[in-house]
């Protein structure tokens, strides 16, 4: 592999890797410490611009709060979204604070317990049901406590993004109502106490391809007018899910989105009269976050073993579990990463490892940085999305790392 610094970054005349325009050190000495992750708001900024340039008039863009819920983070992006997508009490609570109305908040994921739903019901936010007796439950709790409860359906459709890195369709699934099951779910929504917010049809995650992208929305909208006729009067909005995917590794190719908005505004304007008066949202986590992020560590070991050259760093797999290999991915392939702290003297090939006790704990395998010295930062990049908090932090019972918007 070799030192590549990812568009949005660049290196000053003294080979110091610049974040939104400063060295990277300089961030470090802001922060305190290190481990630093740092998120460039500009970058954030820019993608939801790209996306509305992109895209057909009028459809929606929702984040998923998952991909990175640092609470400045969130609040910059309720600022430039149309809704904002969480999947815990906790989220709600986070996206509710952001300044997000609880009308433009849904609420998804399996195991929601009855306090989670009460939670959305009595703050207003729309539930994605995922199974007929998460129904019941709601609406129980809606009679109790005298509120119409807000409902989404979720579908579990018969069909998966093709390519995806994490496939949502096209077989059982702990997530939503089977496709088959749905139309008695969504007649069962017509009692009073529901109000019938739309669907929410989430195929895979993380697709490099325009046109497995296309086909996958493509049969979402059928699904979506297959399944009109038996909703509680008209579909307000169908959640198209997301699966934008983004290039981590050598030979992956961003998405051209001229092609995908072209192809969306082609297929929403041939969709079906059910679904004329309907309203469309994509929903994006890592495509709007990922890339806008850099993981600052700092190397505290230089040792040989065997011939290999390791540089040991005070970061590691407890905050950046997906840039070791160890979410989700079946072959270890390395996240793009560099020496912060200079970039002259040739290149050497080295590994680049945390400070757990485990083997797992590797952030670069066999890579070509710049001749590294004990003291130099090591930054990892594609860090904005899936890093702190879908990391096991407790492991070893290291420091939590630093975060900061700038």
């Amino acid at each position: 592999m070799t030192d590549r610094v990812p568009a949005g970054f660049c290196r000053d005349a003294d080979g110091r890797l610049l974040v939104a325009g400063q060295a990277a050190e300089g961030w470090v000495e802001a922060a305190g410490d290190t481990p630093l992750f740092v998120y460039d708001r500009a970058i954030l900024s820019a993608r939801v611009a790209a996306f509305r340039a992109a895209m057909p008039a009028g459809l929606q863009l929702h984040y998923a709060v998952k991909a990175n819920p640092l609470p400045a983070l969130v609040a910059h992006m309720a600022a430039l979204v149309d809704g904002l997508d969480v999947a815990s009490a906790g989220e709600l609570r986070l996206a509710l604070s952001a300044g997000m109305a609880a009308g433009h908040i849904s609420f998804a994921g399996p195991g929601k317990r009855d306090r989670d739903l009460e939670a959305a019901i009595g703050a207003g936010a729309t539930i994605n049901i995922e199974s007929a007796g998460e129904l019941e439950r709601a609406g129980a709790i809606a009679r109790r406590i005298g509120r119409r409860a807000r409902v989404a359906l979720r579908v579990n459709p018969p069909f998966s993004l093709k390519g995806s890195g994490m496939r949502m369709g096209g077989a059982a699934s702990p997530f939503g109502v089977d496709a088959a099951d749905a139309p008695q779910v969504l007649e069962a929504m017509a009692a009073q106490h529901f109000d019938f917010r739309g669907l929410h049809i989430f195929a895979g995650s993380q697709a490099l391809s325009e046109a497995a992208l296309l086909d996958a929305q493509r049969e979402t909208v059928a699904l979506a007018a297959e399944l009109a006729g038996h909703a509680p009067g008209s579909i307000p909005l169908v959640n198209l899910g997301g699966g934008f995917g983004v290039p981590y590794f050598p030979g992956d190719t961003a998405l051209d989105l001229s092609v995908l908005g072209t192809g969306l505004a082609d297929i929403l304007e041939a969709r079906p009269r059910a679904l004329q008066s309907t309203r469309f949202a994509i929903e994006l986590g890592r495509w709007l976050v990922a890339e806008a992020g850099v993981y600052l560590c700092r190397i505290v070991d230089r040792k040989v073993s065997r011939a290999e050259t390791f540089l040991v760093t005070d970061g590691g797999l407890h905050h950046q579990l997906a840039a070791t290999g160890n979410f989700g991915t079946v072959i270890r392939r390395n996240y793009p990463l560099v020496n912060a702290s200079r970039d002259g003297g040739g290149r050497e090939i080295v590994s680049v490892v945390g400070c757990l006790c485990t083997p797992l704990d590797r952030l670069g395998d066999k890579v070509a940085l710049a001749p590294a010295a004990i003291g130099d930062l090591i930054a990892v990049f594609m860090a904005g999305a899936y890093g702190r908090t879908a990391s096991p932090q407790a492991f070893l019972g290291h420091p939590a790392p630093l975060e900061m918007l700038v």
